[in-house]
């Protein structure tokens, strides 16, 4: 999920905009394929604290899933003593924000109880918090993702390493659409170290993290906190260079859709790495050209605007390879694929014989989430400010 802040100037509702003419479709050139190594972590002092928290931290994920895959989540702990609490590590947001007890509009179960923590600090600060991209793949409408927040700090513990005085929000109000969560909140895992992350980063934990989100018939996911695993990847990671704030971002050269790009697609563009979100966002005229490499019948669908689709009967074995073009830290091309099968995300509710397809259109924002990095392990590398991919050979067939 991409929480506002993270968007700077972004705005939160898609607006229309007519496509244009696009050029005659060209052959997407074949990148090299590159090998590189993983730069070494810095050697430092190594005191008591750091022997005790040398092994990195994994976190099992469950994967959320409504006849597609949405979001991962796992537990964390807060207080003490420490209390359970579900949270999607989500690199759109920064901040750890989660239900608490005061939420009479949380129908979470098991909601985190202030009161039962000795160390929970009540801050002053209330504040909302809108959402640009949602819990499932339904577009963000009328800012029906919104959460209200109080500040506090208390105690986090994520695999037995307990972070003090974490800077936090409890979730007092929200609207309903978040009542669809069978999680209680966010954990914020933004390009800068904040709050928990820059607590066990303090201990000596490498500044990073690796994602391994699966689709939901292969399991197994996890988070890997200041490691890599390399037995959850294929060859070797390929690096390119973060260009976000906040954000997790990374430089585009083209977007080819089966192999083939237009003028409009075949150009640079930050790509925000998402992994609270499901579909993938672009403004409308790219959303547009994209589409119409893969078939003419993909309409927009107005009773949820920015979302497209076509009649469930035509979607079957519907070729939609897209790649995105990248520039690694040694100067070479390389694909990021989402394959095919990634197209349909199921019936629209309002209308069940129309399959929702999984590009939206988000005018202002250039976005690739779960469809995609389920395909990837990929490395956050917050200290060297870059990010990791190797196949996780784990694709659905």
């Amino acid at each position: 999920m991409l929480s506002t802040p993270a968007l700077a100037v972004l705005v939160l509702a898609a607006s229309t905009v007519t496509a244009t003419p696009e050029s005659e479709p060209e052959t997407t050139p074949v990148p090299q394929a590159i090998s590189l190594q993983s730069r070494k972590t810095p050697r430092g002092h190594v005191n008591s604290i750091r022997k005790r928290a040398a092994k990195a931290i994994g976190v099992p994920l469950e994967d959320f899933f409504l006849g597609t895959d949405l979001q991962w989540f796992g537990n964390i702990s807060v207080g003490t003593p420490p209390q359970t609490v579900s949270v999607v590590f989500d690199t759109g947001s920064e901040t750890l924000e989660f239900a608490s007890t005061e939420c009479k509009s949380c129908t979470q179960k098991n909601k985190f109880d202030p009161a039962k923590s000795s160390t929970f600090v009540r801050g002053n600060r209330v504040s909302t918090l809108p959402f640009a991209t949602g819990v499932g793949v339904d577009p963000v409408v009328d800012d029906d993702y919104v959460l209200t927040i109080r500040s506090a700090t208390d105690t986090v513990t994520v695999g037995g390493v307990a972070a003090k005085g974490v800077s936090l929000f409890t979730i007092i109000d929200q609207t309903p659409k978040f009542n669809l969560d069978p999680f209680l909140g966010i954990q914020g895992m933004g390009s800068s170290a904040e709050g928990f992350f820059a607590a066990v980063v303090k201990t000596g934990l490498p500044s990073l993290f690796s994602l391994f989100v699966t689709p939901n018939k292969v399991g197994n996911a996890e988070l890997l906190i200041g490691g890599i695993d390399k037995t959850k990847f294929k060859g070797d990671l390929i690096y390119a260079d973060q260009t976000g704030e906040g954000d997790w971002e990374v430089e585009s050269s083209q977007i080819s859709v089966n192999g083939k790009t237009t003028s409009r697609l075949k150009r640079r563009r930050n790509i925000i790495f998402d992994s609270g979100t499901s579909n993938i966002l672009f403004d409308t005229q790219t959303t547009e050209a994209m589409y119409a490499l893969i078939s003419p019948d993909i309409k927009p669908f107005d009773d949820e605007p920015g979302a497209y689709g076509l009649p469930c009967s035509k979607i079957g074995s519907l070729p939609a390879k897209i790649d995105f073009t990248f520039t690694s830290q040694a100067g070479k091309a390389f694909n990021l694929t989402i394959p095919s099968e990634e197209l349909n995300v199921g019936p629209f509710s309002s209308d069940p014989s129309t399959c929702q397809t999984l590009i939206n259109a988000f005018d202002g924002l250039e976005l690739v989430g779960g469809s995609l990095l389920k395909h990837y392990y990929s490395v956050w590398d917050v200290g060297g400010q870059r990010m990791g991919f190797a196949p996780n050979g784990k694709l659905v067939s």
